[in-house]
């Protein structure tokens, strides 16, 4: 059972009617997904309709008013029917979304279109996700754009605006309930990790050690992993976004994972990187504790007040540096930073947000353009990496095809950070011992 109840979304649905005067916001679920002919991809909650409303269902839609008096919410959703509830599984309906959802109405959502007319025509302000080409919010649009046009109307939308900035603002600080059930997924997320590092063996397929993973995530009651499992032996770590998966492990290669579950539609996400065989060579654990100093410094340096861009530039000057002790680079590191040397071996950020999805799409700027301070609240991966190609003759042999990635989910407290992940094993004694089945 969730952590969430209708009371959290309800106060999220006041804070953002509050930040605004005036005005119609309209929200709609995801479209299901045709995967091929008449079969359809699992299907997945749109993240910001459902951060304000809980309800999972698709063929919905929340509208929210505000006038300077009042406030009201509306859900519209698909009626009960049989014969989908045969077919595909009993709809909520009407009636029972009443009895669940904390909002001031619910409609059948095919009365929609007789509704939104009259509903617009009361507001100057219409507020939808400007990229949804969903037929409801065209509908929507192409009706305000009408009511602006029309002469001798006393009310009518003046402006339409984007609101998936306002919403993916608030997604930027997790509540408590929130962070709990990041955590229920890392937790599944680390037995998954641990179990493919103990079954790693030369001969085995990529896809069997993400086979091992699923299962673990599935039999415990997730869903589904948080994004497409990266399984990637050797040479292939060097794709950084490898999904097939149908190599064979090769003794003496490393095998990289970048494979999380979700949880309650939250997600995790995290890279280990280990050798297939169970020891490392020496080149692979000098790489390696290069890639994991980095990381465990940058993972210092977080606290409330430090900003995204700084902490961008003091893990390149970390890569940067470490590239030129390993000797894969040579010069000054403050040459190399200019000239974007190390983006070769270290060419991507050092995280991202993460919630509701993945790549949580909350900003990174302020509304002037000023790079976001930590707070508390906030949830960030730190993903550290050098990848070196088999095919880069410019680097000594013993590096080539190497590629290692370390990442972890950290949360700001109000005192620093807690690491979310820190029970997976990633110092290289812990590794080569649990590859060898020792209980840590």
């Amino acid at each position: 059972m969730s952590l969430m109840n209708e009371i959290h979304y309800e106060l999220r649905r006041k804070k953002l009617l509050d930040s605004l005067e005036e005005g119609v916001v309209i929200l709609s679920s995801a479209p299901q997904k045709i995967r091929s002919n008449d079969t359809e991809y699992p299907y997945r909650q749109n993240s910001d309709f459902y951060y304000m409303c809980g309800f999972k269902e698709d063929n919905a839609l929340l509208v929210l008013i505000k006038t300077k008096e009042a406030t009201k919410s509306i859900l519209f959703v698909e009626p009960y029917n049989e014969e989908h509830a045969l077919w595909n599984g009993a709809r909520l309906g009407i009636e029972k979304a009443k009895e669940t959802f904390r909002v001031d109405e619910v409609h059948d959502i095919n009365h929609y279109t007789s509704l939104i007319k009259d509903v617009l025509r009361e507001h100057i302000a219409l507020y939808i996700d400007l990229f949804d080409d969903s037929s409801w919010i065209v509908q929507a649009k192409n009706s305000a754009k009408e009511l602006h046009e029309t002469r001798g109307v006393k009310r009518h939308i003046r402006a339409i605006y984007d609101v998936t900035h306002l919403i993916r603002t608030q997604r930027l600080i997790k509540s408590q309930e929130e962070i709990q059930l990041i955590k229920k997924a890392i937790d599944l997320t680390a037995k998954a990790h641990h179990e493919a590092i103990r079954a790693s063996n030369a001969g085995m397929y990529e896809y069997e050690l993400q086979a091992k993973m699923s299962y673990i995530f599935l039999s415990n009651g997730a869903a589904c992993e948080a994004y497409g499992a990266i399984v990637a032996g050797g040479n292939n770590a060097n794709t950084l976004h490898y999904i097939d998966n149908r190599d064979v492990l090769s003794d003496g290669d490393l095998v990289l994972i970048d494979a999380a579950c979700e949880w309650e539609l939250y997600a995790s996400d995290i890279t280990r990187t280990f050798p297939v065989n169970g020891k490392f060579s020496e080149a692979q654990r000098s790489v390696y504790e290069k890639v994991l100093d980095v990381q465990l410094k940058v993972i210092a340096a977080m606290k409330p007040g430090v900003k995204r861009d700084w902490l961008q530039n003091y893990s390149e000057e970390l890569l940067c540096q470490a590239l030129i002790e390993l000797g894969i680079l040579s010069g000054e590191c403050k040459t190399l930073l200019e000239e974007k040397a190390h983006k070769k071996y270290a060419p991507h950020g050092i995280g991202h947000w993460m919630g509701l999805d993945v790549h949580d799409p909350c900003p990174y700027v302020d509304d002037k353009g000023e790079s976001l301070r930590f707070t508390p609240g906030m949830v960030m991966t730190i993903e550290p990496g050098i990848y070196i190609r088999a095919d880069d003759v410019t680097v000594d042999e013993k590096y080539r095809g190497i590629g290692i990635r370390i990442e972890d989910d950290i949360l700001i407290t109000e005192d620093g950070y807690e690491n979310l992940s820190a029970m997976i094993v990633k110092t290289v004694e812990e590794i080569e011992a649990m590859c060898m089945g020792e209980v840590l």
